[in-house]
């Protein structure tokens, strides 16, 4: 049997016709027309006043903790359940991550339990330097608690929406909510550029000093100067090229994965014991990924049985995000939970898996993924 992938990338032709004329017109430097239209289609898709692209939605987050001042010996608050992504960049200008629970409505960073960090950080004379929110699996947070919060304590927002490009929140795009927002074009996410990613914001002198940092930190002079650090950051122009065409289609993609997820909610979805990532009413979730729960208790079967049963016939599927709190690599780095006997996220990661969601997923592929749950839920009940 083929196999069946977890979130491939889906390209079409339009992509192909701006890599051509970036070929045609010798424009394959890491600059070029495409990164400006590029640029600018973002910015006006999101309705943000500009966006910088970059080589990684890492760049784009490493950026932004750079453009709020984080530095050596600070702390910034991030989501524990996520990809490392998140919090690397807190590690590479020596800062410490101090993570932040999820809570059961949407997966997402928990209020109770930001508050309690903030309370803490307070009475420890110490605020966090940025807080860093994940929308998860394309799904916003909850902004209007969580910048009420910041907002109280005069602390930046940076929004990763790396995998959430195209969801809403209170009809606002994904993204546009923090100071700062980013988001990632890898070859899994919704749209790709093979490899990139993009800032966003609406302080446009910040996103300058970004694209500054991003090309070296070259100083204006007729020969190599460099007063400041920099980085090889920019997003290539053929890539951009990519990135141009993925755009043009995707509420198409969004749409696709939410046809996606209604047909395995439809056959999977009234079984004691199985629930899905559930979405918010404040928004729109993309569904970039397809993700649900199994209770053992109820259906005899775990999330690991599942997922070995699904690789065994050649099908991707993941567990959830290990919380980064669990990580070897910030095994010193503190935690507040929903509540305080209540990790969220570490109950999704036992229970939880991802499977595949790709836009261009066929209903035949689909329902073998389908077949495949049902006989190892029903063998269990049985």
């Amino acid at each position: 049997m083929s196999r069946v992938y977890l979130s491939p990338p889906h390209i079409g032709e339009k992509e192909q016709e701006y890599v051509r004329e970036a070929f045609s017109s010798n424009w394959i430097a890491p600059l070029g027309p495409h990164v400006d239209a590029f640029e600018q289609e973002i910015a006006a898709y999101v309705g943000t006043a500009g966006a910088a692209a970059l080589s990684s939605g890492t760049a784009a987050l490493h950026l932004a903790l750079k453009l709020v001042g984080v530095s050596r010996g600070d702390s910034v608050f991030c989501s524990s359940l996520t990809f490392v992504a998140s919090a690397n960049p807190i590690l590479y200008e020596g800062a410490a991550p101090v993570f932040i629970d999820s809570e059961p409505d949407s997966w997402n960073m928990s209020p109770l339990a930001l508050e309690r960090a903030f309370l803490q950080a307070e009475k420890n004379g110490k605020l966090p330097k940025a807080v860093v929110v994940v929308n998860l699996y394309g799904q916003s947070a909850d902004y209007d608690a969580i910048l009420a919060l910041c907002d109280s304590y005069q602390v930046p927002v940076i929004e990763d929406a790396a995998e959430s490009l195209g969801a809403t929140y209170q009809g606002k795009a994904s993204g546009t909510l923090g100071k700062f927002g980013i988001f990632s074009f890898n070859g899994n996410k919704i749209i790709t550029t093979s490899g990139g990613g993009m800032l966003v914001s609406d302080d446009t002198e910040a996103l300058e000093k970004a694209r500054f940092w991003a090309t070296q930190a070259r100083d204006q002079a007729p020969h190599y100067q460099h007063s400041e650090t920099g980085y090889n950051y920019r997003l290539s122009n053929i890539l951009a090229g990519v990135g141009r065409g993925q755009l043009q289609v995707l509420e198409d993609r969004v749409n696709a994965r939410r046809q996606v997820f209604e047909r395995y909610n439809k056959a999977l979805g009234e079984i004691e014991g199985i629930r899905f990532m559930p979405e918010a009413e404040y928004g729109r979730s993309t569904r970039w990924l397809t993700t649900l729960t199994i209770d053992p208790d109820i259906t005899g079967v775990s999330a690991s049985e599942i997922l070995n049963k699904l690789t065994s016939d050649s099908i991707e599927a993941r567990p959830v995000w290990k919380p980064l709190h669990l990580q070897p690599l910030f095994k010193e780095s503190s935690y507040y939970s929903h509540l305080e006997e209540n990790s969220v996220s570490e109950r999704l990661f036992q229970t939880g898996i991802c499977i595949p969601s790709g836009s261009s997923l066929s209903e035949s592929d689909q329902n073998r993924v389908i077949d495949h749950i049902l006989s190892v839920v029903k063998y269990a009940v049985r």
